[in-house]
């Protein structure tokens, strides 16, 4: 079994955990690559590296990403349209998309060698704009954004779905999501969880001048124009974590993306139980 792994070492008291994890993995493993930022974050020029630019299909059987969920995020960048399904091992706080723990790792490639794993497809959104900003990046996991710079008041976006007039939101900004997304910025919105598989998008208003919009739920079979009004020379536009600036006088097109990407989980570690756990559903607080 041919593995890539990515990591992103932030903290120096990080470099103990992240150099064991590695340990655990090269010794289950005959063929294992790293990203660049791995390699020359930990000074391992001795190891094998990956290009992330131009992975394919045949190049590796697992990508393992090691971090939080901003670091899967990352590796799902990276990963693409190949088609080479992710292990998230979780190193930072909460974790709904790296949701092995570093505990379970031994047990999670032990398993991974047997082929004893689920791959759940996640759909992703995709971004077109006339200035191209994210070129062969323009797609999301989570969700697309588009929001206010710091120094602008709120934006005026006039909404479409497929050509016809949806809503004008007098908002701090509006959020694009899948239903992975749906337990991220849009659930902080106010937005609804929507369990994976379901074939929708989110649309969440940031902080709504009217309060009596709120977020709505489409078929992804539906492509979105967003058009910002001409009150600010610029505001911002973000793919989970890329941002970028645009000025108003260009559309926004957003759709679902033409590919799926695949997220490996183990037995029972199956998204309602993540939510159970992550959420603390059932937990009684009071003791």
């Amino acid at each position: 079994m041919r593995i890539a792994v990515h990591g992103r070492l932030r903290y120096e008291s990080d470099r103990l955990r992240m150099e064991e994890i590695l340990r655990i993995i090269d010794s289950k493993f005959q063929y294992v690559s790293y990203s660049e930022h791995l390699v020359q974050r930990l000074g391992a020029q001795d190891r094998n590296m990956f290009d992330s630019a131009s992975l394919n299909a045949d190049d590796f059987d697992v990508f393992i990403s090691v971090g939080g969920d901003g670091t899967l995020l990352d590796s799902v960048r990276k990963v693409g349209a190949s088609g080479i399904p992710i292990l998230g091992v979780n190193t930072g706080r909460l974790g709904f998309l790296s949701s092995t723990p570093f505990e379970e790792l031994e047990n999670a490639l032990e398993r991974l060698k047997q082929s004893e794993f689920k791959v759940d497809k996640r759909t992703l959104v995709k971004v077109e704009t006339e200035a191209d900003l994210f070129g062969d990046g323009n797609f999301a996991l989570n969700e697309l954004s588009v929001h206010k710079s710091a120094t602008s008041s709120m934006l005026v976006v006039h909404a479409y779905l497929d050509d016809f007039f949806l809503n004008t939101y007098w908002a701090d900004g509006l959020i694009i999501s899948t239903p992975t997304g749906s337990t991220g910025y849009s659930l902080s919105t106010g937005g609804p969880i929507v369990a994976p598989a379901t074939n929708n998008i989110i649309i969440s208003p940031i902080a709504p001048h009217n309060l009596n919009v709120r977020p709505l739920v489409i078929s992804d079979s539906h492509k979105i124009r967003l058009k910002v009004e001409e009150t600010d020379p610029e505001f911002m536009i973000s793919l989970d974590s890329q941002s970028k600036t645009l000025s108003p006088k260009h559309d926004i097109l957003v759709s679902k993306a033409d590919f799926e990407v695949g997220l490996i989980r183990f037995g029972t570690n199956d998204y309602f139980n993540t939510l159970r756990s992550k959420l603390m559903w059932g937990h009684d607080r009071r003791n």
